[in-house]
């Protein structure tokens, strides 16, 4: 298998897939995809190139290179908003056009449309899918600061400005009605409210965006974080008729390289001459019990070169979204981010962006919800939404497999938690479910946690 380094020189990192969140006790498994009649063909003839972005054109808000020193003179004059770490990560998809038409933090029309119709309208009359709101929260203070003015400048943490917002709107922050309606609950102890909900400010400022550079993050993986437009150019070089993407936050064990193949060949079956996986691992704001960025693409790495997956059909890119953890709501938003990319098929498992209830011992959210709501959502039509079939260890040939449900003696689902306590004592998996030095990637992330002398976790 070529190394990382060779596998880098000619394109992005490429890779596979993975499912369900760390947190949860239930089975991780993997899918086969049962493909619509109609997919992207007419009159049974496959259609080539990508699937055009939402809204016709990808939204790209950097401002060239040329005016960036004169935008930053302006920044400097103007009346400043400082951004968390998550109002960067949300400026990062905006600029890139990940949320494309969007042309901005909402104001609040877009707002509304997207707390109660999960979609945005647009002038032609015309519905996209927007699930999630991204919004800039300011405090009573700043809005004072802020006066009469319709511009201001976001400064990242070290003061500096990263981008104008112009021709702004301020609006009250509902934060109940937000969470109510994204998360469909208000219990405590939801990730992403505590992080960025419950004591941000209580308005909302919206307009149209101008970012004073490309967003990096200095973390070594600035490589890896492909714009939907550098992607397009990558997926057109390949010869791509037909994208499928897969979004993750965990590693990728053999159950779900087993769907990424299955899948694969199942397009090509369809007439695809060329399909291509987006492996697109989540790498905005996640909870603290997952598995951490670095060392997930540490992982994915690994998986490559151990040969478990096809550096020449997939393509791994970083997607900058946070996560919400919101069920439904929030993966109709992860679906609709890849369009953007180009992808036309979207790979959705059990439970997606589900997590446990804060308070109750059960899930959030209905395991199969997020699968129907995709097959419904306003402004998803053109996306092929491909559901799982559950894989898991087959005992009588020692691998990951589809589950066979006329003989289940003869499989053994590893839950989360169990794969968890594995790794954190040092224990191996069985023999097939995940490649050694994938497994290895997760023992030293675990044992990077716990410190010296401490005893095994019990099983």
């Amino acid at each position: 298998m070529a190394s990382m380094s060779a596998v880098l020189s000619k394109s992005p990192f490429l890779s596979q897939p993975l499912s369900k969140s760390p947190s949860s006790d239930l089975p991780f498994s993997a899918a086969t995809v049962s493909f619509p009649s109609k997919s992207h063909r007419r009159g049974g003839v496959i259609r080539a190139g990508l699937i055009s972005p939402d809204g016709g054109k990808l939204v790209e808000l950097v401002v060239a290179e040329p005016r960036r020193r004169e935008k930053k003179h302006e920044a400097g004059e103007l009346p400043r908003v400082e951004l968390t770490a998550i109002d960067v990560q949300w400026m990062h998809v905006l600029s890139e056009g990940w949320a494309s038409p969007l042309g901005g933090f909402m104001r609040e029309s877009e707002f509304l449309q997207t707390l109660h119709f999960n979609s945005l309208r647009l002038d032609d009359g015309s519905v996209v899918n927007m699930s999630v709101p991204i919004v800039l929260a300011i405090d009573d203070e700043q809005k004072a600061s802020i006066g009469e003015s319709k511009r201001v400048a976001l400064v990242g943490s070290d003061g500096n400005p990263v981008a104008i917002l112009s021709d702004i709107e301020i609006y009250k922050h509902p934060k109940e009605e937000r969470i109510a309606r994204t998360w469909g609950t208000t219990a405590p102890g939801l990730p992403y409210v505590e992080e960025a909900i419950t004591n941000a400010g209580n308005w909302l400022i919206g307009g149209d965006l101008e970012v004073l550079e490309p967003v990096k993050y200095y973390d070594g993986l600035d490589r890896f974080r492909l714009s939907p437009a550098e992607l397009r150019k990558e997926l057109e070089k390949r010869g791509a008729d037909a994208v499928f993407a897969f979004q993750l936050r965990n590693p990728v064990h053999n159950g779900h390289a087993l769907l990424m193949t299955d899948t694969r060949r199942r397009l090509l079956e369809m007439g695809y001459k060329n399909p291509i996986l987006l492996l697109h691992p989540l790498g905005g704001y996640t909870k603290a019990d997952d598995v951490p960025l670095s060392w997930r693409m540490k992982q994915h790495e690994k998986v490559l070169e151990d040969g478990v997956l096809d550096p020449e059909t997939t393509v791994v890119s970083i997607f900058p979204s946070p996560m919400h953890y919101a069920g439904p709501t929030e993966v109709q938003w992860h679906a609709k981010a890849r369009i953007n990319a180009g992808a036309n098929f979207y790979i959705v498992g059990r439970d997606p962006a589900g997590m446990g209830h804060p308070v109750e011992k059960r899930d959030l959210y209905d395991a199969d919800h997020g699968k129907k709501v995709l097959s419904m959502a306003p402004g998803l039509e053109r996306l092929n939404i491909l559901p799982f079939r559950v894989a898991a260890y087959d005992k009588t040939q020692g691998k990951m497999a589809f589950f066979d449900p006329s003989r289940p003696q003869d499989f053994l689902f590893i839950s989360g938690t169990k794969m968890r306590t594995l790794a954190k004592n040092k224990e191996n998996p069985p023999d097939g479910f995940m490649c050694p030095g994938g497994w290895q990637v997760l023992v030293d992330y675990y044992d990077s946690l716990t410190p010296a002398g401490k005893l095994p976790v019990p099983a």
